[in-house]
């Protein structure tokens, strides 16, 4: 049972949340119960619905929800959560942003000097890459049968099974052996790649390095499978035409290693390698200054806040009730138009906000107390943050659904989970 349930939300982490997991994604044992007692009242009273079946619907209800919460994260790093962070948080700059992305996620600046330090690549962290023999698009030397192989990553074996039929091609049975691979999300991308009218199958790991003891990421083997072998010789899935690779870095002239491009450094600096640095360059990380801070600050809030509305206003062709969901959120802004146009931030038609950096920096240097000025931002968004907890916590209510029956006004009603067991059941209902 639990091997199912893996396979169930590992296919929900790669079809619906590609999005980057933040520290506002882990909760106290207080804060959950906060959610389960919210959702207890919601259901309290919740009339009934007919179950919704469409896929689109689904899909929409899922994207939804991941949507809020990526919207809650954006204002909560941004100072939803403290009262001062947003006016207060600093924002770090890279002296050549194509080699090295910098983003500064310390709480508070060390006294003394502002922290910061100079940086070379000399290499990336790289994937493992399998190519496979090139064959002729001929038909398939292989036996008709039901064949399978393992693969085996990051500590769990996965066996993959497919059918060989009689008049099939090399190249047909690589294309199915990329969809096989593809949807399985087991960290593994596959593509067809072709030379001189030959294909061969490629199979590129996502993660990155090398650890202790493991020179290799992924293995592929059929000698202990369950169907018949002889896919892995055939094909050549086993062969490593690049092995992984660590990304080697000096930092303040120290040399460091690292199995990912991305990490953090003291706890203050979040990196993104990007690339290498020249013979001699080297790259300068360090804070910026408040007023730039803020201009940064502010237009990464209103970029989570304008793809979040951009996400609600694709569906208004085929939902009906994300319109609500435009206008509910435009009502948010409405009573900090003023406040946000005479800093620069201007609405537009479709409730996206434009940012005028000009001005906006502006207005941060000449303001003599900028907590005063930007007051309506700490409001703002902690008015964001309400919102998208309850988006996520009911994307149902944002749904075209038929109404079975109400709950008695007022009286002893029963708690059901109906609402958040509709939600969930989408994740499950290709397995059930």
């Amino acid at each position: 049972m639990n091997s199912v349930l893996n396979t169930v939300y590992n296919n929900y982490l790669t079809a619906y949340t590609p999005k980057n997991v933040t520290r506002y994604d882990t909760h106290k044992k207080s804060e959950l119960r906060g959610v389960y007692n919210s959702i207890v009242k919601m259901n309290k009273d919740a009339p009934w619905y007919l179950p919704t079946t469409s896929k689109d619907t689904q899909n929409y209800a899922v994207n939804l929800k991941e949507n809020a919460r990526e919207l809650y994260n954006t204002a909560a790093q941004f100072g939803g959560l403290e009262q001062e962070a947003l006016l207060n948080k600093k924002s770090a700059y890279s002296s050549n942003e194509d080699v090295v992305d910098v983003n500064y996620i310390g709480d508070e600046i060390p006294e003394g000097a502002a922290p910061g330090f100079e940086l070379q690549v000399q290499s990336l962290a790289s994937p493992q890459e399998n190519i496979g023999l090139f064959l002729d698009n001929t038909r398939v030397a292989l036996r008709p049968d039901t064949y399978s192989f393992d693969v085996s990553i990051n500590d769990m074996n996965y066996e993959f099974q497919f059918a060989v039929g009689e008049n099939e091609t090399n190249k047909d049975v690589q294309a199915r052996l990329v969809r096989l691979i593809n949807n399985s999300g087991i960290g593994i991308k596959a593509s067809l790649i072709e030379s001189e009218g030959k294909t061969a199958l490629r199979m590129t790991s996502e993660s990155t390095g090398v650890s202790l003891g493991k020179p290799a990421i992924f293995h592929v083997s059929d000698d202990r499978t369950s169907k018949a072998n002889g896919t892995v010789d055939y094909f050549g899935l086993d062969y490593m035409s690049r092995e992984p690779a660590n990304a080697r870095f000096l930092l303040n002239g120290e040399e460091r290693v690292s199995a990912s491009n991305h990490f953090t450094i003291g706890r203050q600096f979040e990196l993104d390698l990007k690339g290498t640095t020249a013979e001699e360059e080297t790259v300068r990380i360090g804070l910026k200054a408040d007023a730039e801070s803020l201009t940064d600050n502010v237009t990464k809030l209103v970029s989570g806040y304008n793809e979040f509305m951009k996400a609600a206003a694709s569906y208004l062709g085929f939902q009906n009730r994300s319109g609500n969901l435009v206008k509910e959120m435009k009502e948010i802004v409405s009573p900090y138009r003023n406040s946000m146009e005479a800093t620069g931030l201007n609405m537009t038609e479709n409730g996206t906000l434009e940012v005028e950096k000009n001005l906006l920096k502006e207005s941060a240097l000449q303001s003599e107390d900028i907590s005063s000025t930007f007051s309506y931002l700490k409001d703002f968004s902690n008015s964001l943050l309400r919102k998208s907890s309850q988006i996520a916590l009911n994307p149902m209510e944002y749904v075209d659904k038929t109404v079975v029956a109400y709950k008695r006004p007022g009286g002893p009603n029963y708690v059901s989970p109906y609402n958040t067991s509709a939600y969930s059941g989408m994740m499950f209902n290709s397995y059930c």
